[in-house]
């Protein structure tokens, strides 16, 4: 289970087991985990967590927040990453977990294999996880496109160019991770009323139909294009 080890000036103050899906760190007493150091926002940042994948997003607060010593907004967390709020930093720690215990599929678009597969080995989380509340992907107004009984779309990507052209990936999973990490990292939500798109780490923001997008979740439709990290893919309802 993932963890957090909070410490100042290389002093470790405690450690917080991230048990939930949703921690926020603040100034405020109504935090996960409160730092009362007039430094940190009230509240700062938040941590999503779904088995021992983590992301962190900023909270739009006053002095930022920063991971190895990179200012960010949204980030994936990976093992021994350092996140600085002020003078304060938490270690974020993955616990050794049985192999195949990881709940994205993330893809890395240059080097899937031969068989257009992950090569990262995954299990997908609880369908009933699709439509939880997950504020680091804020969602559009889902008011559209419900099908039949309530019933999960089905969609694929298709890589377009590449080495992989013609690779084909089932959006069955519940999120589904795409980019390179470290370069431009994208997740597509899998929804009772559609998939959508949301940019989560990289200077540059995915590409949809040569439309750049926000930082605000993007409804698919088919038929799509979609451009991250220099590969391109194509989006399918069926």
């Amino acid at each position: 289970m993932p963890k957090l080890i909070l410490s100042m000036d290389g002093l470790v103050l405690k450690e917080v087991i991230l048990k939930k899906e949703r921690t926020t760190i603040g100034r405020k007493a109504d935090n996960d985990i409160q730092i009362d150091n007039l430094a940190i926002s009230g509240h700062h940042a938040v941590i999503v967590c779904i088995l021992n994948d983590a992301f962190l997003e900023d909270l739009n607060s006053t002095n930022g927040t920063y991971v190895n010593g990179q200012s960010v907004k949204k980030h994936v967390l990976k093992n021994h990453d350092v996140i600085e709020l002020g003078k304060y930093r938490l270690k974020f720690i993955i616990d050794s977990a049985p192999s195949g215990l990881g709940s994205f599929d993330l893809i890395d678009t240059g080097t899937m294999n031969t068989l257009g597969k992950p090569e990262v080995d995954a299990i997908a989380p609880p369908e009933e996880r699709a439509a939880s509340r997950t504020q680091v992907f804020p969602p559009e107004a889902l008011d559209q496109g419900v099908g039949a009984a309530g019933e999960m779309p089905s969609g694929v990507i298709q890589v377009l160019s590449g080495a992989n052209a013609g690779r084909e990936l089932p959006l069955s999973k519940s999120l589904t991770t795409l980019g390179k990490p470290g370069t431009q990292v994208a997740v597509i939500t899998r929804r009772p009323h559609g998939f959508y798109i949301t940019h989560v780490e990289g200077a540059s923001f995915p590409v949809v139909n040569g439309n750049t997008l926000d930082a605000q979740a993007h409804r698919l439709e088919d038929h799509d294009i979609i451009e991250i990290a220099g590969i391109k893919m194509e989006f399918f309802l069926r």
